[in-house]
Order: C-alpha cells, then sequence, then structure tokens
C-alpha cells in the first residue's frame, strides 16, 4: 500500500502530452474529457468466530470519451501513458465522424470541501480492525444466549480522480468511503431468524470502530432478529401502509428515483417522461436530491464529468420541477447539467444517477398516521426489490413489519412484499410526519451494470391502498 498522492500527470503521462491527445480525440465533438482514477480499497469479514476472508484491491487507469449528439465513444486503458492514451484516441473519435462541432463551456468550479481526503485504510492499523470485530463477535454472544451466529464486516476505501477537459481545465476530488456492517442469526425452539444493521458514509474508520457505534449496531441487529423470531405470517391483500423513516427511503428511490434520471425522460421510457409542471404526487410531497451534504454516502464534491453536485429539487408540492442530468442527457434536453453524472470506474462511461434522493417531511406525528391505520401495515425495514423502469413497477420484501388494527400496533409479520407502482404510490401518499431522516449509510444503486454508492430517506409516510403479498389474509 502506498500513500503517495496521486499524480495522474508524471513521466508516464506528462499533462500537456494528455492535453493533446483529448484534443485530437475531441476534435469536432461536442463534449468529452479524460477521467483518470487509482482506488485502494480493502475488506474484511469475521463469521463464525474467526476472520473468513481479507482482502485488498489496488486499480488505476483511464476513460476517454468524445460525444457528439447522441452518440458517444468511450475507451479506458488500465495503463495511464502516452501510449495508451494515443490508442484509446482512436476508439473515442468514432462517434465524433466528420463534420465539426460545437464543444460545449466546461461546468463551473467549486472549492467547497464535503468530506476528508485522509485515506480510511491507513487510519487504523489491520489488527486493530480484525479485534473490533472479535469483540463483536463475543458482545452479541455474550449478550442474548439464543445468538447462534454472528457476521461482521468492516470496508475501507479511497478513490483519487482527475478530469481534464480540452480547454485544459483540471478538476481534481479525493472521495473517501468507509462502512461497518453487523448481522446475527437467532435461535429458539428450533425457529432461526435473523437480523442486520450497518452504516457508514464519506468518514474515517475512528467513528466506526468506536464501541459506542458499533454496540449502537450490534444491539439493532439483535432486535430485529428477535422481532422476526416472534413474528407471525404477514397477511396478504390490499392494505393502507405506513413506511418507517430513513432507509424505507430506497423504495421512494428505486420506484421512483430511477424514472426522474433524465435519460430515461429523454428516450420517453420513464413513467415521468412528458409530465415536466404537471402534478405526479399527493400535495405536500417534495422530493430533492442532493450530493451536497457533507460526510454522507452518496455525496460527491463533483461529479464524474467535473460538475459541482447539486442540491436538486425534483418534485415540489406533489409537481414535477426537474430530472436529474448528466452532461449530455441535459444538452440533448435543452436543461442544465445538475450534477448527477456518474460512473462505476474509470471502466464506465457516465449517466444520470442518483446522488442521496429524499423526500421532505410533513406536520404529522408518526403516531398520528399509525393511529390513521383500521387494518394496515407497519413497515420499518426493507431487504431486496425490483423495479420495472419503465412503468414504475415495484416488488418489495420487509425485513421488519407489523400489523396495525384499528390505529394499534400489533404484532410483527414475516414474509410481506409490498406491490405497486411508484406513480400511483406517490399520488396516495395521504400523510407525511415530521420525522425525516437519511439511511445509516450503507445504500448501492445498480443501473446498466454499474454501481453507485448512494443515500436514501424519507420521514413516516401514510400510503393508501398498496398490495401486500403474504402468507394469507
Amino acid at each position: 500500500m502506498t500513500d503517495a498522492p496521486f499524480r495522474p500527470f508524471d513521466t508516464h503521462l506528462e499533462r500537456e502530452a494528455a492535453l493533446g491527445r483529448l484534443r485530437d480525440a475531441l476534435s469536432g465533438a461536442e463534449d468529452g474529457e479524460l477521467f483518470l482514477e487509482r482506488k485502494r480499497s480493502e475488506g474484511l469479514l469475521f463469521d463464525d468466530g474467526r476472520v473468513k476472508q481479507a482482502s485488498y484491491d489496488a486499480a488505476e487507469g483511464f476513460g476517454l470519451r468524445a460525444v457528439k449528439g447522441e452518440v458517444a465513444g468511450y475507451a479506458h486503458a488500465t495503463e495511464i501513458s502516452e501510449s495508451a492514451l494515443t490508442r484509446a484516441v482512436e476508439t473515442a473519435r468514432l462517434a465524433v465522424g466528420d463534420g465539426g462541432g460545437t464543444m460545449a463551456p466546461a461546468p463551473s468550479r467549486t472549492n467547497r470541501t464535503l468530506y476528508t481526503d485522509v485515506d480510511p485504510i491507513a487510519g487504523r492499523p489491520f489488527a486493530a480492525k480484525v479485534e473490533t470485530l472479535s469483540e463483536i463477535d463475543a458482545f452479541l454472544r455474550d449478550l442474548d444466549p439464543r445468538v447462534v451466529q454472528v457476521t461482521a464486516s468492516v470496508a475501507a476505501s479511497i478513490q483519487e480522480v482527475a478530469i481534464l477537459r480540452a480547454d485544459d481545465s483540471l478538476v481534481t476530488d479525493v472521495r473517501p468511503m468507509t462502512r461497518l456492517n453487523v448481522s446475527v442469526i437467532v435461535e429458539e425452539d428450533g425457529r432461526r431468524e435473523s437480523g442486520s444493521a450497518g452504516g457508514g458514509g464519506r468518514v474515517g474508520l475512528d467513528g466506526l470502530l468506536d464501541p459506542e457505534d458499533w454496540k449502537a449496531k450490534a444491539r439493532e441487529a439483535l432486535r430485529i432478529a428477535l422481532v422476526n423470531l416472534r413474528a407471525e405470517p404477514a397477511p396478504a391483500g390490499v392494505f393502507d401502509i405506513v413506511l418507517g423513516p430513513g432507509w424505507p427511503g430506497i423504495l421512494l428511490h428505486e420506484a421512483v428515483g430511477h424514472g426522474l434520471e433524465g435519460d430515461f425522460n429523454r428516450k420517453g421510457t420513464s413513467a415521468f417522461a412528458g409530465l415536466m409542471g404537471q402534478r405526479v404526487a399527493a400535495p405536500g410531497v417534495t422530493v430533492l436530491d442532493d450530493g451536497t451534504i457533507p460526510d454522507r454516502r452518496g455525496s460527491i464534491t463533483v461529479d464524474d464529468e467535473g460538475t459541482p453536485s447539486g442540491k436538486n429539487v425534483l418534485i415540489e408540492d406533489g409537481i414535477l420541477v426537474g430530472y436529474m442530468q448528466d452532461r449530455q442527457n441535459a444538452r440533448l434536453m435543452g436543461a442544465a447539467p445538475t450534477g448527477n453524472g456518474r460512473r462505476e470506474s474509470y471502466a464506465h462511461a457516465p449517466m444520470p444517477r442518483m446522488t442521496n434522493t429524499y423526500m421532505l417531511g410533513g406536520d404529522a406525528t408518526r403516531e398520528d398516521l399509525v393511529s390513521e391505520l383500521k387494518d394496515g401495515i407497519y413497515a420499518v425495514g426493507f431487504g431486496g426489490g425490483q423495479v420495472d423502469i419503465t412503468n414504475g413497477k415495484f416488488v418489495f420484501s420487509c425485513t421488519e413489519a407489523y400489523r396495525v388494527k384499528d390505529g394499534k400496533v400489533g404484532a410483527p409479520v414475516k414474509g410481506a412484499t409490498l406491490i405497486g407502482d411508484g406513480a400511483t404510490a406517490l399520488q396516495h401518499i395521504r400523510g407525511l410526519a415530521n420525522d425525516m431522516a437519511l439511511d445509516p449509510g450503507m445504500g448501492n444503486c445498480g443501473k446498466q451494470g454499474q454501481w453507485v454508492p448512494v443515500g436514501v430517506g424519507q420521514p413516516s409516510v401514510l400510503i393508501g391502498g398498496l398490495t401486500v403479498g403474504g402468507a394469507g389474509s
């Protein structure tokens, strides 16, 4: 491992040479950039009382993109050198073809700092990380005799990027990321159930490895497992639902957020295409995508095209007012880039992606919303789900949910799945609580084979008439 600063322009690729090759690639193009990256990551998995997996990865490379109209040429290599870049120019230029083009103006600059640039991998000795995971295992087993298995993991990475444009402007960013996860399995009378908790962000490891922090995560994982241990089969049918705050915003992210990305709307494949300025949600519903929140998992100082991230209002008081845009789709739609051009790595071209997507709160309390349920479900935690972007139809499984009758929260239920579509669910929101929260920092978002870290959030939300798949009535 090296702590040397990232210097993409060295003896193997000097800046002037890189600029010359970039200008060759972009001659006649409308946009494009040279994206250089170095990333290092470390992961530890502790399971069954011992270290099950330890990994360290280091990678670097560049991606060269030339854009003209709806077409983009992209070439990438793991070798940052003038010879590799020269070869990449030939591929990228295939998108440009003959004829001239007017180069789009470069992004505006920013001096803000949203997160530390300290390498979190080097922040704690390897032995200290292993010791903490071992302590988590022992802590949970001592906490409850029903614990039969503990899995704990810690991950840290640092990504260094540099974005060079044909006007010789250079944007750099250093992006740390850490995460701690705890999963536990409990057994009683032959029945086994599980629970998990975790979180992190663009922060160092010190906070996550502090006993006060990991003990809270461990207790939460155990609490969820014990709740599920006494859960009854979920009912099936159409019910009013109260979603809890924070992580349940993953439903908003998947069922609504993807449909508000610029590329889907430009191509007319989103359920929200052509609805700008129209009511798409109940009055009072305001949804934002905000990459500017300090230290959050989904935050970025600049996106992967060099555009400063933004606090973008997507839906305001129920009215669709904005899409998330990268540079290419914004230009084709006559809009401004919003700082949402993201890519998984140098080997991937950027596209419109979410950062931290959340719904603002209202004036009610959570208890007010639950009291309105005559026969419904209070869903607190979510696991996996599936969404069809073209129509917003979703299926999400609940990891923690409760039956509610006459406004009283009753027994936990197991096996509940929420079924519906994002556009209809937005229209059927009947109440928003004043407890808006962001998730603890554990989201990853997939799109067209690319994965990026994201954040979600929402207040407690009352939605009328969602279909619940369960074991019976």
